[in-house]
């Protein structure tokens, strides 16, 4: 009962800062998934960042304010649309076309095109040439299709059959690096239509995963650092497995903590201006709502 009083608590502080400062695409999430919102009203938010070309950009992935389309601010999309089973959308068509465009000839879609380098971004998302297939986002792209009702119409495309030949290239020569590669790793295998050939491949997901150091887990920990609760945010994710129950309370406890005065929840990486900076406090803090009510502090 305390934990659900604080919860209540917890959630009213952070209506108030995404009603007050969140952008109007976290404030029909909020609506969405706590205030019996409709899926309509974040679908047609998510749009105004749709471009012609069907892929996304105008700095919906806020450390990137490049107008133009990028494969990587696609996924955020895609990943949006994953979130409220929005797969009926008029935004989806022109969504596929694009991905098939930027797929290029060998399978695998770049992670960003130099088009970039022009507005303001972070320092990693400087690129030096287009046409580098990337295994981010490739992976999550392609698993959350595979994963969705388009899945059969898709096997059936031959720019969607290129893109899982490249990343079980890439998987089978290959082992994850950092918490941004395995999460293409783990999005993709676990929608893999051959389920005995990633069978095959999740003993290296495992081993990276039981490594010291990869999952962080101390809740105190500062910096450009992935927790427990970014690598399980639910009790369903693959990696909750790989940490325990104790844990999960204490950076569940911890994150309550670093709820701001405002409402809001801080970013933990330089900011490239102070739009980017509060754009990104409203996207995490959606996010992390959603992970305290997925452990039942909601």
């Amino acid at each position: 009962m305390k934990d659900l009083v604080k919860g209540q608590e917890t959630l009213g502080r952070a209506k108030n800062f995404i009603y007050n400062s969140a952008r109007l695409l976290d404030r029909m999430r909020f609506a969405y998934h706590f205030e019996n919102g409709s899926r309509e009203d974040v679908i047609r938010a998510l749009g105004a960042y749709q471009n012609e070309d069907g892929g996304f950009g105008q700095a919906l992935e806020p450390d990137m304010r490049c107008p133009d389309s990028q494969p990587v601010t696609t996924e955020m999309a895609i990943s949006l649309l994953e979130e409220v089973g929005g797969w009926e959308s008029e935004l989806v068509p022109a969504l596929l076309t694009y991905l098939e465009k930027m797929t290029l000839p060998g399978g695998g879609l770049p992670r960003v095109t130099t088009a970039v380098n022009h507005y303001g971004h972070a320092p990693w998302w400087i690129t030096d040439e287009d046409g580098i297939p990337a295994l981010n986002p490739t992976g999550k792209i392609v698993g959350m299709l595979l994963a969705s009702p388009l899945r059969e119409r898709l096997r059936g495309e031959e720019w969607f059959q290129s893109n899982i030949a490249f990343l079980w290239q890439t998987l089978e020569s290959s082992s994850p690096n950092d918490f941004h590669d395995g999460e293409q790793w783990i999005g993709f295998l676990g929608n893999a239509p051959d389920r005995a050939r990633a069978a095959e491949l999740y003993p290296k997901v495992d081993e990276w995963l039981s490594s010291p150091g990869v999952i962080e887990r101390n809740p105190h920990a500062e910096g450009y650092v992935q927790k427990v609760l970014d690598y399980a945010p639910t009790p369903v994710s693959y990696a909750y497995r790989f940490v325990t129950r104790d844990e999960v309370e204490l950076h569940l406890d911890e994150l309550q903590k670093q709820q701001e005065a405002d409402g809001g929840w801080p970013i933990f990486w330089p900011a490239v201006s102070i739009a980017a900076e509060q754009e990104w406090r409203g996207c995490l803090t959606i996010s992390y709502l959603l992970k305290l009510r997925a452990y039942g502090r909601l």
